[in-house]
């Protein structure tokens, strides 16, 4: 679970996204990012044990910074109203499809998946679906993915009609048509700080392993 202060921080911080408040407020950041990364690690510790991608991280590999890149932004609040952790093989900057939490009151989640990879690495997981169609449908038709996410998060993620070599009558068109695969399911203020958290979390994630199983295979092939 995380600690009440935790999210009071970051509502705190919504309201008064500037480097004065910040500086003024920093021990309390201190204490919120502690209190997160603390999380993290549980998860970490836990999970670990059934997915040998994670256990040789520990959480200061996978929590990114709060600072925002305001370089080409149109919105220059220097700071993340979130606290967010990447869960990945190899650490948060990985090529590999991963967990993700982010804690931010009123718009939390857990879940992960592959976000917005590079071409070569996209062309790999749709050959892998394309190939492995029966094995990936039951994935994510699996009763416990389901019931933890729905479906692949889709919209914004996906191309109008399928990529080019494949027909649109094949029957994995809706999913090679995706750009991302990603799979999110939220968590409420009342959860964050419940001392269930980490349960739901490991539940969340054990539906999720599969699907990372699936695709870093599929991106895995030119390490072997």
């Amino acid at each position: 679970m995380l600690q009440p202060a935790t999210l009071q921080f970051l509502k705190q911080l919504k309201k008064n996204n500037n480097k004065p408040w910040f500086d003024a407020h920093r021990g309390a950041y201190d204490e919120a990012k502690k209190d997160f990364g603390n999380f993290i690690q549980q998860v970490l510790d836990a999970h670990a044990k059934k997915d040998e991608d994670l256990r040789t991280l520990q959480a200061k590999d996978c929590l990114f910074r709060i600072n925002r890149d305001i370089r080409f932004a149109k919105d220059k609040t220097p700071y993340k109203t979130n606290l967010g952790a990447s869960l990945d093989r190899g650490g948060k900057k990985s090529i590999f499809a991963g967990y993700y939490i982010q804690c931010e009151p009123g718009n939390s989640f857990i879940g992960g998946g592959l976000w917005m990879p590079e071409a070569h690495n996209l062309k790999k997981v749709r050959q892998e679906i394309d190939y492995g169609w029966d094995e990936f449908r039951k994935i994510v038709q699996q009763k416990a993915f389901v019931n933890q996410y729905g479906e692949l998060t889709k919209a914004e993620y996906s191309l109008s009609s399928v990529p080019k070599g494949y027909e649109k009558e094949n029957p994995a068109a809706e999913y090679l048509k995706l750009k991302s695969y990603i799979a999110f399911r939220s968590v409420s203020d009342a959860e964050l700080t419940d001392k269930g958290l980490l349960k739901t979390t490991l539940k969340a994630f054990d539906a999720l392993q599969p699907l990372l199983g699936f695709i870093n295979r599929a991106l895995a092939h030119d390490e072997e």
